[in-house]
């Protein structure tokens, strides 16, 4: 639904930037280094902030290669990030971060056509790097997120680099314009581009729990959900977020579990029940390779060089 009123309520609190409109509001944290709720029409679709990816749980040929002995300080980069600073914008013009006690000199009655939040993140990797997510709010309630890794000279390749959300329960079901099936950048020939609807979050059974469900090539992914955590809700209604790429195609995956949780189990009666979605938005995905699942490693076109930058550019939208 569309912002009649054309301006963002902006409330600037002394940990948190609020951003406001008819049917959504939206919290920025300063302490937890993301946003850390978007309610929109009344049901929350964050859990955690959002933080960048770059782990997948290994599957049997990255084993066989031993790719993760020679990147598993991604795994650690995965799990833990530091956010370096923030900065805020108002319609184009950067401001003096608003924590106490700058916030005071606000009156409670500001407004803005568009505001933008950027992060930027500190990896523990060895060298280090940074990453930068920007989200750009309009007035209507859309979010323009914007990720960019900065390659850095002597860190081992990458399993993979994108933006991850954890919503606060199970998806129902979620559509998405793209491949069909499961694809990775080497396993694309026999996807068919088209429309597509999963229901639920299938986890694929291999023998043992290991990456799965990504999609590549993706115009966009809806996910819906109907289960909130509000017991004072008797009768929840279904409700989508969209993610829709802006210039080039992004690669996904919408499972129950982290890519930690997925590593650390060695059979599927091992992982936990579902509680929540882990959708990962992906602007590089490392192939599977397969060629012998022994030894051979991943060709070379199909790796990705984590001396190099890489971008990611998608659009939430409700």
């Amino acid at each position: 639904m569309a912002n009649t009123n054309k301006r963002l309520a902006v409330i600037f609190g002394d940990v948190t930037l609020g951003l406001k409109g008819p049917d959504f509001h939206y919290l920025f944290s300063y302490q937890t280094g993301g946003p850390e709720s978007l309610r929109i029409q009344g049901k929350e679709w964050l859990y955690r902030s959002p933080k960048p990816t770059f782990w997948r749980a290994t599957t049997d040929n990255d084993r066989g290669n031993q790719f993760p002995l020679k990147s598993g300080m991604w795994l650690a980069a995965d799990q833990f990030i530091a956010c370096q600073s923030i900065t805020v914008a108002i319609d184009g013009q950067t401001i003096p971060l608003p924590i106490a006690p700058e916030n005071n000199r606000y009156s409670g009655q500001e407004t803005a056509q568009e505001v933008t939040v950027t992060y930027t993140y500190q990896t523990i990797t060895t060298p280090q790097t940074t990453v930068e997510v920007s989200y750009t709010i309009q007035a209507s309630g859309k979010i323009r997120v914007a990720v960019t890794y900065h390659g850095q000279a002597g860190l081992p390749s990458l399993p993979v680099f994108g933006l991850r959300f954890v919503m606060p329960t199970p998806a129902t079901r979620f559509i998405y314009q793209g491949l069909s099936g499961e694809t990775y950048p080497d396993r694309m020939a026999g996807g068919i581009a088209g429309e597509y609807e999963v229901t639920g979050l299938p986890v694929t059974p291999y023998l043992v729990p290991q990456d799965c469900g990504v999609h590549m090539a993706t115009d966009w992914v809806t996910i819906y959900r109907q289960a909130v955590l509000d017991n004072r809700l008797r009768e929840p209604v279904e409700t989508g977020l969209k993610f829709k790429m802006v210039d080039q195609p992004f690669a996904f995956s919408c499972l129950p579990y982290t890519a930690e949780e997925l590593e650390n189990a060695t059979h599927h009666s091992e992982l936990p029940a579902p509680h929540r979605t882990v959708l990962s938005l992906l602007g590089a995905v490392r192939g599977v390779g397969g060629i012998d699942s022994w030894g051979s490693d991943v060709e070379a076109a199909y790796q990705i060089d984590a001396t190099q930058d890489h971008h990611l550019e998608f659009e939430i939208s409700f």
